[in-house]
């Protein structure tokens, strides 16, 4: 096992018997006929029937439609990114030429269907509880962060309000970097809060969803 795997592994929870299905789930269709597509497809299953179980078991009072817009929350494109960032993702993906030169590792679209692909993975190469543990172990502080009553709101205006109801300043955004080509831009954003000394940050493929994610750091951050 080579040591970017063992990390991979810490973070994940757990380590893969077989590596080739591992490998399997990091390779993207523009670097090799074998890769991560059909994974992609069990995984995304998997993923909605662990949320909708563990969202079910959460919340016993929320109704379908609650239950619903939670989930949907969870599994969307964007979340599954940025959870696939704090896994450092991207920095394992088997990419071709062409995705590596326009930063593909970055790309929302490859990083959500990666980490989809890596659920299935798991699950091929172990049993159902031990994906559901992966995925849930991962999906930890974005499950902890949901009640049924703020689940149509975006963290930017959940902080705003949080602030507004402390008779606290309203928070202040700034872009720290703009890397990548223009078709193709990441953005890096602090989100500050200086009468509580609280700075969050963000990163992303626009700077709306860059401030989001600096917006639910700092959040969390309050929130404790």
């Amino acid at each position: 096992m080579t040591e970017p795997l063992r990390l991979l592994y810490r973070e994940l929870g757990y380590q893969f018997t077989e590596e080739s299905i591992l490998q399997q789930a990091l390779t993207h269709r523009s670097a090799a006929n074998l890769n991560n597509e059909r994974l992609e497809f069990l995984g995304d299953a998997i993923l909605g029937f662990v949320v909708a179980d563990e969202l079910y078991r959460a919340f016993p009072d929320a109704n379908e439609g609650q239950l619903s817009r939670l989930r949907a929350r969870l599994v969307k494109k964007e979340t599954l990114a940025a959870v696939a960032r704090n896994l450092s993702l991207g920095n394992y993906l088997n990419l071709g030429a062409g995705e590596l030169r326009t930063g593909g590792h970055a790309r929302d679209s490859i990083l959500s269907d990666s980490l989809e692909a890596l659920f299935g993975a798991v699950y091929l190469d172990s049993d159902f509880r031990s994906v559901r543990k992966v995925v849930l172990n991962l999906y930890q502080k974005w499950i902890a962060d949901l009640t049924p009553e703020t689940q149509g709101k975006d963290p930017k205006t959940r902080l705003q309000e949080y602030l507004q109801a402390r008779k606290h300043p309203l928070p202040i955004y700034n872009i720290v970097e703009v890397s990548g080509e223009q078709h193709n831009q990441h953005f890096d954003v602090e989100c500050r809060v200086d009468e509580l000394d609280l700075l969050g940050r963000g990163s992303g493929g626009s700077r709306r969803m860059a401030e989001q994610v600096a917006a639910a750091n700092l959040l969390q951050q309050l929130l404790g």
